[in-house]
C-alpha cells in the first residue's frame, strides 16, 4: 500500500520548513544566526576573560575611554568590573565568579558611539570549584569578621607570610621567576610582594609612557607581566602588588605623577589583575606626612572607595605614624609597618614599645602586618647587617605583641633582585648562581618555613597579647631579653617566646586546663618536651638548650 502525505498550505497557518523536513526524516541545517554559541565554562573562583574589539582606535585609550562590564550572577546579583585596553582594537575584562550557575554580562562604554565596546552582551557557565591551590579550593582572600586577620571566601583562615621581591616580577626572566615562585611556595610562603611601576622590565620598557602629565599604557609591558602573575597563581602564591610605588628617592629624581595620573595607573592595574589571587599594597613614604596622606587618600578613594575590591594594605614606610591619618578611610583594610630599623638596644626598645604594643588596641580594628628587616641588610645607623637571629626575633615578637595576621620577610639580594654573580667564591654547587637565587636559601628563609608550619597548625587568629603571663619581665632591663606572650580568650592555647633566658617564669593563670606543654625550636622547627617546676603563683620552665625558644601551651583533650 502506498501512503501519500498531503500538505495543505494556507495563509492562515504557517509551519516552519525545518519542522516539515524533520517530519519527513530529511536532514536540514539551521542558519548560522539561529545557532546558539557554545558558552564558556569557568570554575568557581576561576578567571573568566572576555575580549572585545573596539570599533574605534584611540590615540590614548587610557585617557579617552572607560569600559565597565556589569556581571549578573545566577541569583540576580550584579557586580561592576572595569575592563582594560590591551593594545590596538583589543579590550578585555577579567572576572572571578563566586557562584555556580549561568552568568550574564553587558558592557557600558564611556564613548557610547563605540559599537564594539558599548552594549555588548554575553553569557558563561560557572561550575563547582576545581583545582589544587589554596585559592582554587577556598577562594580569594578578604577581611575576616573580627577584622583582625584575613580569610578565604569560604571562611578558611589565611596566614600572611610574605616574601619581598620588589623588582623581581618586572626584571626577571620567565624561567627564573618560575623557579623563584616554586621555591618560595615549597618554603611555605603564601604571599609575594612586588612593584608594578615605576621601573623598567627585562626588555627595558616601562608600564607607561608620556610621563608625567598625560601617561599612556604600554600593553607589551603588561603582557609580559601577565605570565609572572600566572606563575605565582599556579604556585598558590598571593600577589601583593604595589601598583605604583612612591618613595622620597623617586620624587627627588622627578618620578612623581600628578594625583589624577597616579590614580589612572593604579586603576588600570586593578582592572587588569583584580580577578587574580591578589592584594593591593600601597607603599609610600615622605618627610611631609600630611601632604603624602592627603595625596594617597585622594588616590585610594578614587580607585577603591565604595567598591568591592581585594584587600588594600597600607604600608607607609618608614613612618608608621602616618597610619593615624588613614583610620577613618574605610577602603583601607590592613595596616603594615616596619619592625626593627637597626640592631641596637635603642632600636629594639623603640620597636617593642612602639606599634608592636599599641597599634592593635586602636579603633577601628584592622589586621596588622609587621615588616621584618631584610636578612643580611645593614642597619639604618650602625651598619651592622641583620642576621637570621635578628629577623627571627623581630618576627616572633611582632606576631605575639599584636593579634597575629601574618608578617612580611625579606632577604637582601631577593628584595632588590640582585643579578650579580660572585667572582671569588669557591666552585661549589650554586656558586655560579646570581645573588637573588642564592639568597633564597638564607637561614632566615628556612626558619620562616618553621614559623609558617607552627602558626598554621594552631588557631593563630584567636591569639591576643598577654603580657600578664610573664610576672617578671627581663626585657625591662634588657630589650633583647623581652619575653612576648599571647593566649586565647578561652585559655585553650598560649604561645610564649623566650629570646635568651634559660628559664621562663610563667604565671600559673597562663596554663590551660590539663595543659599539654612543649618547647618549639624556632631555629630548627623541632619540638621538645617541657617540664615545669611549680611554686606559689608561678611555675618555671627550663629551656632545653641555649638560644631562643617558644613555649606552646594547649588544653588537654
Amino acid at each position: 500500500m502506498t501512503h501519500r502525505l498531503v500538505i495543505n498550505w494556507s495563509k492562515k497557518q504557517s509551519v516552519p520548513l525545518a519542522c516539515w523536513l524533520c517530519a519527513l526524516g530529511l536532514p536540514f541545517a539551521l542558519p548560522a544566526a539561529t545557532q546558539s554559541k557554545k558558552e564558556p565554562v569557568v570554575p568557581k573562583w576561576g578567571r573568566f576573560e572576555q575580549t572585545f574589539k573596539s570599533s574605534l582606535v584611540y590615540s590614548n585609550a587610557l585617557q579617552e575611554a572607560n569600559l565597565t562590564v556589569i556581571f549578573t550572577s545566577p541569583l540576580g546579583q550584579t557586580n561592576e568590573t572595569a575592563g582594560f585596553w590591551d593594545g590596538d582594537h583589543t579590550w578585555r575584562v577579567r572576572f572571578a565568579p563566586d557562584q555556580p550557575g549561568p552568568w550574564s554580562f553587558r558592557t557600558i562604554c564611556s564613548d557610547t558611539s563605540n559599537q564594539g565596546l558599548h552594549h555588548q552582551t554575553g553569557r558563561f557557565l560557572c561550575t563547582a570549584a576545581t583545582g589544587t591551590t589554596r585559592f582554587e579550593q577556598h577562594g580569594p582572600i578578604g577581611l575576616a569578621r573580627d577584622h583582625r586577620h584575613l580569610e578565604h571566601a569560604d571562611g578558611t583562615p589565611f596566614f600572611w607570610l610574605a616574601d619581598s621581591a620588589w623588582n623581581g616580577a618586572r626584571v626577571s626572566e620567565p624561567k627564573d621567576w618560575e623557579t623563584y615562585a616554586l621555591t618560595r611556595a615549597e618554603q611555605k610562603f603564601s604571599v609575594v610582594q612586588w612593584v608594578v611601576a615605576p621601573g623598567e622590565d627585562l626588555k627595558n620598557e616601562s608600564a607607561f609612557t608620556g610621563f608625567p602629565d598625560r601617561i599612556a599604557i604600554n600593553p607589551d609591558f603588561f603582557r609580559r607581566l601577565d605570565a609572572k602573575v600566572e606563575a605565582l597563581r599556579t604556585a598558590g602564591l598571593l600577589s601583593a602588588m604595589v601598583p605604583f610605588s612612591e618613595m622620597k628617592s623617586q620624587r627627588e629624581v622627578g618620578l612623581a605623577l600628578p594625583d589624577d595620573q597616579a590614580a589612572l595607573i593604579v586603576r588600570y592595574v586593578v582592572a587588569r589583575y583584580g580577578a587574580e589571587p591578589v592584594a593591593w599594597l600601597l607603599a609610600f613614604g615622605d618627610d611631609h606626612l600630611p601632604k603624602a596622606a592627603g595625596r594617597w587618600k585622594h588616590i585610594g578613594r578614587s580607585v577603591f572607595g565604595g567598591k568591592g575590591h581585594a584587600p588594600v594594605v597600607l604600608y607607609p614606610s618608614p613612618s608608621p605614624a602616618l597610619l593615624d591619618e588613614f583610620r577613618d578611610q574605610e577602603w583601607v583594610d590592613v595596616f603594615g609597618f616596619p619592625t626593627l630599623t637597626d640592631v641596637t638596644d635603642e632600636a629594639l626598645k623603640q620597636a617593642l614599645t612602639g606599634p608592636f604594643e599599641s597599634e592593635w588596641n586602636k579603633t577601628p580594628p584592622r589586621p596588622i602586618i609587621p615588616f621584618t628587616p631584610y636578612e643580611n641588610e645593614p642597619g639604618a645607623s650602625s651598619g651592622r647587617r641583620f642576621g637570621a637571629a635578628d629577623v627571627r626575633r623581630a618576627a616572633y615578637w611582632s606576631l605575639l605583641l599584636s593579634p597575629p595576621a601574618g608578617l612580611s620577610y625579606g632577604a637582601h639580594g631577593v628584595a632588590n633582585w640582585d643579578l650579580s654573580v660572585a667572582t671569588n667564591a669557591p666552585k661549589t654547587l650554586g656558586s655560579d648562581w646570581p645573588l637573588w637565587r642564592r639568597a633564597l636559601f638564607m637561614p632566615g628563609a628556612k626558619q620562616m618555613t618553621s614559623l609558617a608550619t607552627l602558626f598554621n597548625s594552631v588557631a593563630f587568629w584567636r591569639l591576643r597579647p598577654r603580657s600578664q603571663f610573664v610576672p617578671a619581665q627581663p626585657g625591662d632591663t634588657s630589650p633583647a631579653r623581652y619575653i612576648a606572650a599571647a593566649g586565647t580568650e578561652a585559655k585553650d592555647l598560649g604561645l610564649v617566646y623566650v629570646p635568651e633566658d634559660r628559664t621562663l617564669e610563667l604565671a600559673l593563670d597562663a596554663l590551660p586546663p590539663s595543659p599539654t606543654v612543649t618547647w618549639f625550636n624556632p631555629r630548627t622547627g623541632e619540638n621538645s618536651p617541657a617540664v615545669a617546676v611549680v611554686g606559689g603563683n608561678s611555675c618555671q620552665f627550663p629551656t632545653p638548650d641555649a638560644g631562643d625558644w617558644l613555649l606552646l601551651l594547649k588544653a588537654g583533650k
